[in-house]
């Protein structure tokens, strides 16, 4: 079959004109897309546009397995996508070896077409032009024009080509960076979903058992036997250790939940202070702790009941872990306008330095040094209370007389005119 007539001049500056036109604003459009499907898209449609070709394709070169392989095309079948081509013995494969433009009249006789391609998905190749991509010196992949309308390539077709080439690299790069980095992060949610699930069910399982001992070991305390007793203090008092360490195991996923949606309820505060406080009451109790509550009744706050009592609960055992034996903690409310009311949490226990007053919120920092402090814990309770609180849109603080002279820690609550009803 003959070729098809040359355009007259005029019509060659026309088209020259509108390929450089589109070429200059293919770089917005390029480096605007960074998902790697419709990239790969647009960047065939346009080369084919440039060259006046059939189809085009893009050969990516993957690092990790050495191989050059089909990223997309708009050649043939789609179940091409992930074929390879053979480095030695195809056009791809010489193009990207050598780092150089590459183009074929006939591929029918010639030795550089790899036509196990064609055989295998159906498609006939007559010529081809490819240009390698590029992106910081480095050779990423190959792009492919494939069946001029109107043989034969011209220089131009090269030059124009290259240049999308080269404008397509960074941009094939960028996306495929993207990409890598969204499937770390889809691996890294997994593996925090499956750490999340597992300190849940491991301190569900260790909880039962360590309160059957609390509770058996307390009874013992109480035995007349002199010895009996001393024994069971001690199993008494590593028994709240492990406790504490299993509750700041399970505090580890509030570090991330504290900003999810709050569920609001109107809740009578008195009822939410006794229920929020009996499970601290009764592990203060095995250490002979004393607790008071003075709250005024019939007064409601707007809260999410379940991540305002986890702040409070962090608040009181921290209140625990830090009184000795037989201390006092009180717990009063005082409404301090129409709109606020201050829950007040204060202990006897062994103080906070003044210049310890804001860094004890801080993530994992503990006031005693890791080798020779007497309190146990990871140092996160306090952390998850101050988000909890300020994720209702509340403040939370701590005072303190000095080192020895115990500590208070405030939490304020809006108060609401509405009952204790779900809103």
């Amino acid at each position: 079959m003959p070729n098809a007539p040359r355009p007259n001049r005029t019509q060659e500056l026309e088209r020259r004109v509108t390929i450089l036109d589109k070429l200059a604003r293919m770089n917005t459009v390029l480096n605007s897309t960074l998902k790697l499907k419709p990239l790969l898209n647009t960047l065939m449609e346009v080369a084919a546009d440039i060259t006046d070709a059939e189809a085009a394709s893009v050969l990516l070169w993957d690092q990790k397995t050495g191989d050059l392989r089909f990223a997309a095309t708009t050649a043939g079948p789609q179940n091409i996508i992930g074929a390879s081509v053979p480095l030695e013995g195809s056009f791809a494969g010489t193009i990207l070896r050598e780092r150089r433009f590459l183009m074929i009249e006939q591929t029918q006789d010639d030795p550089r077409h790899f036509k196990g391609v064609d055989s295998r998905f159906d498609f006939q190749t007559r010529s081809l032009l490819g240009v390698p991509l590029i992106s910081k010196d480095r050779v990423i992949g190959v792009l492919e024009a494939i069946n001029r309308r109107s043989p034969p390539w011209t220089e131009d077709d090269v030059t124009y080509l290259e240049i999308l080439a080269a404008q397509a690299s960074v941009a094939i790069e960028t996306a495929q960076l993207v990409a890598a980095l969204q499937r770390a992060n889809e691996e890294l949610s997994h593996l925090d979903e499956m750490k999340n699930d597992f300190i849940a069910i491991a301190s569900h399982e260790l909880r039962t058992p360590l309160s059957v001992i609390l509770g058996y070991a307390s009874f013992l305390q109480e035995t007349p036997d002199a010895t009996v007793s001393q024994n069971a203090a001690k199993v008494v008092e590593s028994a709240l250790q492990l406790r504490r360490i299993i509750e700041d195991l399970t505090n580890l996923r509030f570090l991330e939940q504290a900003q999810m949606d709050l569920q609001y309820d109107h809740v009578r505060l008195d009822d939410f202070l006794r229920e929020t406080m009996r499970e601290t009451v009764t592990l203060g109790e095995a250490s002979r702790h004393q607790f008071t509550l003075t709250v005024p009744e019939g007064l409601h706050v707007k809260i999410d009941r379940v991540r305002m009592g986890m702040a409070l609960t962090n608040i009181l055992n921290n209140a625990v872990r830090f009184t000795g034996k037989g201390g006092r903690i009180d717990v009063r409310v005082e409404v301090h306008s129409p709109r606020e009311a201050w829950v007040i949490v204060t202990d006897n226990g062994i103080g906070i330095p003044r210049d310890q007053l804001e860094r004890i919120f801080e993530k994992f920092y503990q006031i005693e040094d890791h080798m020779t402090r007497t309190n146990g814990g990871l140092g996160i309770g306090l952390s998850i209370a101050k988000a909890l609180v300020e994720a209702h849109g509340c403040r939370i603080w701590a005072s303190s007389p000095g080192v020895g002279q115990g500590a208070s820690f405030t939490i304020t609550m809006p108060i609401t005119n509405k009952r204790a009803t779900k809103q």
